[in-house]
C-alpha cells in the first residue's frame, strides 16, 4: 500500500494540494509536507494525520478511531488472522478452514431466517461476526500466498 506520505500524496493528487488545503483551512505548505517522507532528520515532511492516527492506536491499543474512520468510508475494519504459524498449515487444511468459516456464516444466515423469514438486529450482529471471521481467515490465506508459503 505504501507509506503514509505516499498514500496522502496519491489521495490529494486528483483534487490538487491547493484545493485540499483550501477546503481544510490549512496552508498548502503543510499539505505538501504531509506528502513528503518524515522518517529522518533530513526529511522535510511533517507528521501527517495518518501517522498521528497510527500513533494514537499504538499508544492506546484502542481500535475505535480506526473503526470510526472505516465507517466514514462506508466500510469495516477487518483484523488479519495471526500469520506467525501460517507456514505450518498445509494448503489443503487452510482451504478447508476457509470453507468451514463460510459454512459457519451460512449456518448463521439459515438460522436467522429459518423460523420467521426476517433478520433482526441480534441476528445481524451474529452474521457480522461470522462474516468478519471469514474475511480474516481468507486474508491470512492470501497473506500466506503473498509470502510464498504455498509456492514450494
Amino acid at each position: 500500500m505504501g507509506s503514509s506520505h505516499e498514500v496522502l500524496k496519491k489521495s490529494v493528487s486528483d483534487l490538487g494540494v491547493k484545493s485540499v488545503a483550501s477546503d481544510l483551512g490549512l496552508s498548502t505548505s503543510l499539505i505538501y509536507k504531509w506528502c513528503q517522507p518524515n522518517d529522518s532528520e533530513d526529511a522535510s515532511g511533517a507528521d501527517n494525520p495518518l501517522d498521528r492516527l497510527a500513533r494514537v492506536y499504538e499508544l492506546t491499543g484502542d481500535r475505535g478511531p480506526i473503526d470510526w474512520l472505516c465507517q466514514q468510508a462506508d466500510g469495516y475494519f477487518v483484523e488479519n488472522a495471526p500469520t506467525e504459524d501460517i507456514d505450518k498449515i498445509p494448503l489443503l487444511h487452510m482451504t478447508r478452514r476457509i470453507v468451514r468459516e463460510f459454512s459457519g456464516l451460512l449456518d448463521v444466515l439459515t438460522e436467522s431466517v429459518e423460523n420467521d423469514d426476517v433478520v433482526d438486529l441480534d441476528e445481524a450482529a451474529s452474521i457480522r461476526t461470522e462474516w468478519e471471521e471469514l474475511k480474516s481467515t481468507a486474508e491470512s490465506f492470501v497473506c500466506a500466498c503473498e509470502k510464498g508459503v504455498y509456492n514450494q
